[in-house]
């Protein structure tokens, strides 16, 4: 069935059509796609999608709450590079938890400079999950990376050298863990490793060239450590507390992140094992030593140009607009 998309608050149907498209642009695990949305009259509402949960991989739906987050900050993003002000509630309603934000397009706005040169760079931010080239990134990108993420109300603290040694090891002892669990890999199979027609998850021409053990993204760019090339940059991005709301939050803190790194001419992917595995994230906490809650785990570089991984036609995830009584 064919969901009309229909005008919102200030934004006609052709405008709600383009931010709702950009919307689903965001990334999230496996490439699962875990959000659908509402146009509900003066406002676009964010559901999570409880159907797409991995349950041997995010049991407790963290992954899939921060994947939505992405989705929405870069729905408040493409609102306001079309010159509206995106009014944003987040969690409003504690009889449906799914239901995880309604932004309203409200007055009409100029659109900041630098908020227009994110939406610019929502079409070009890709995963790369591939080695990066051999080139330093900036110092300075750490400074514009962390205040990004504060931007959203969430953390980067930071991490040493000593500390990157011990994450090293942490990553291949949680990857471990990983692959000696049976659902897990039945889980990893069924969503990566995808033929051109497939419609979401990853596929194969996104990981060829990846190394199966993810420790190696900590590791000189997957080269042969031998001091020759520059490390990569290691960002976190945490919360004070993990709660729902938190974890929205950093959600839009890392997709705020990563589109201003693809704005910088930088690529970004996941060191996934360690805030996956329930045991490797307590430990990373407790190595971070300022007790954040570690959300994401990202190595930031160079990397060559990456072709689209798929995304899920609008209709896949739309609501049907309730119609008052």
């Amino acid at each position: 069935m064919t969901i009309q998309v229909t005008g919102v608050g200030r934004l006609n149907s052709e405008q709600v059509n383009s931010v709702l498209r950009s919307a689903t642009l965001a990334p999230s695990t496996h490439n699962t796609q875990p959000w659908l949305f509402r146009c509900a009259g003066t406002g676009i509402e964010l559901h999570a999608d409880p159907r797409r949960i991995l349950p041997a991989t995010d049991p407790d739906g963290r992954e899939l709450v921060l994947s939505c987050g992405a989705a929405l900050f870069t729905l408040r993003t493409a609102i306001h590079a079309l010159g509206f002000h995106p009014a944003t509630t987040l969690m409003p309603s504690r009889a449906d938890p799914d239901l995880l934000a309604v932004v309203r397009p409200v007055a009409e706005r100029t659109p900041d400079p630098k908020v227009s040169r994110l939406a610019r760079a929502i079409t070009r931010r890709r995963t790369n999950r591939r080695p990066f080239l051999p080139s330093a990134v900036p110092r300075s990108t750490l400074a514009t990376l962390r205040h990004a993420t504060e931007l959203e109300h969430a953390w980067m603290p930071s991490l040493d050298a000593e500390q990157c040694g011990h994450l090293r090891d942490l990553t291949s002892r949680a990857r471990r863990v990983q692959l000696a669990d049976p659902d897990f890999v039945a889980e990893l199979a069924r969503w990566t490793g995808l033929g051109a027609g497939a419609r979401d998850g990853v596929p194969s021409y996104a990981t060829d060239g990846s190394p199966a053990d993810e420790s190696w993204l900590l590791d000189g760019f997957g080269g042969a450590g031998n001091g020759s090339r520059p490390d990569p940059l290691v960002v976190v991005i945490g919360s004070l507390t993990d709660e729902r709301l938190d974890r929205l939050q950093a959600g839009q803190a890392l997709q705020r992140v990563l589109l201003t790194a693809t704005g910088a001419g930088l690529d970004a992917s996941y060191i996934s094992p360690p805030v996956m595995v329930r045991a490797a994230r307590d430990e990373l906490r407790r190595l971070l030593g300022c007790g954040v809650w570690p959300q994401v785990l990202l190595r930031v570089g160079y990397g060559l140009p990456l072709p689209w991984t798929p995304r899920r036609p609008l209709d896949d995830v739309l609501l049907e607009t309730l119609v008052s009584a």
